[in-house]
């Protein structure tokens, strides 16, 4: 009797863990015809729904302005919305889950590994480790918590073609995990233009709510819209574009509780005062939207040999500092003394 009462509860905890799929709205008075009106349109959570801005709501075809109050109600009921005090909200924080990045002086630079529920930016020149540690992480996450891992399967959005599953089968290997079973916990997909890249989001939270994601990767988030969006006349609609691009990866951060890792490029900065006072004068392509969507920001530059450095660019808690790693056969890792 105690085993199926603390398996029920288990069950409930499950619950309150995980998003709330969209039928639990049936039980409010939703009728079945216009969740499906909102299943078609992307939404597949009770969160989903109670993030949304009315006005995005109104867009669906079926949904009255009277339909649209109805829904925020009824999901802002039962999604906490409101204020909550600091001490509630750092409790929370220190259950958050880290997923390892497979070198040990990378984890303590990064207060255990990369945050789940945020969006994390790697960004710096070719050759860097960019790719690399997204391949690694696209393991690490699918260890168990207490190996550093975030028991989940992985999303991989590929901008620029440079995924090789035989470099997951190699860190599989290192990781003790099979690598067939590793493979097929890896949903990859290729973008081929910025309207695709973002339309593939919608296809992600589909499969979020289907089974258990801990990571999403997109490699590399500008690339695509430095060529769709060519020139300064173009600007404004390429950062448009990109801020509701990073703002539907936010929500999936939100709402599911993954973590987001976004790979950047570099430009040069060729104003001669910051070369003057800035060795390294190289910032990350994106502006201020991408700068202020991402929650931490790592840049990652060539080190000796095989090891890389990366530097806290900007975060909300991590003090500025670097940590040194390396490039090894079967993943990233820390350099060999």
């Amino acid at each position: 009797m105690a085993q199926i009462q603390e398996e029920e509860t288990s069950i409930m905890e499950e619950e309150v863990m995980g998003p709330l799929p969209l039928q639990r709205l049936e039980e409010m008075g939703i009728s079945a015809s216009d969740i499906k009106k909102l299943v078609e349109a992307g939404y597949h959570t009770v969160e989903a729904v109670a993030y949304t801005p009315k006005k995005a709501l109104l867009t669906i075809k079926g949904i009255s302005e009277t339909k649209a109050d109805k829904l925020l109600a009824e999901a802002s009921k039962m999604v906490p919305l409101g204020f909550t005090t600091a001490t509630e909200f750092h409790q929370r924080r220190s259950e958050l889950i880290t997923i390892t990045t497979g070198s040990k002086e990378l984890d303590k630079l990064l207060g255990g590994g990369i945050e789940t529920g945020a969006i994390t930016e790697l960004f710096g020149e070719f050759r860097t480790g960019k790719s690399q540690l997204c391949h690694t992480l696209s393991v690490t996450c699918q260890l168990p918590v207490d190996m550093g891992g975030g028991e989940g399967k992985c999303l991989y959005i590929d901008t620029e073609g440079t995924f090789r599953p035989t470099r997951l089968l190699s860190i599989a290997q290192r990781f003790g995990l099979n690598g067939e079973d590793v493979l097929d916990n890896v949903a990859y997909a290729r973008a081929y233009n910025t309207d695709h890249q973002t339309a593939l989001l919608v296809q992600a939270s589909a499969m979020m709510a289907e089974s258990r994601f801990s990571l999403l990767i997109v490699d590399s988030a500008m690339a695509l819209y430095r060529t769709d969006f060519a020139g300064r006349g173009e600007l404004a609609a390429r950062q448009m574009h990109l801020a509701r691009f990073m703002r539907n990866l936010q929500r999936l951060a939100d709402e599911f509780g993954v973590a987001v890792v976004i790979t950047n490029q570099v430009v040069a900065q060729v104003d001669g005062g910051a070369a003057m006072f800035n060795p390294d004068p190289k910032k990350p392509i994106g502006g201020n939207i991408m700068a202020h969507s991402s929650t931490t920001r790592l840049y990652l530059r060539k080190g000796r040999g095989e090891t890389r450095v990366c530097k806290i660019y900007d975060s909300p808690c991590l003090p500025e500092a670097e940590a040194v790693f390396a490039i090894q056969e079967d993943g990233i890792g820390d350099p060999k003394e």
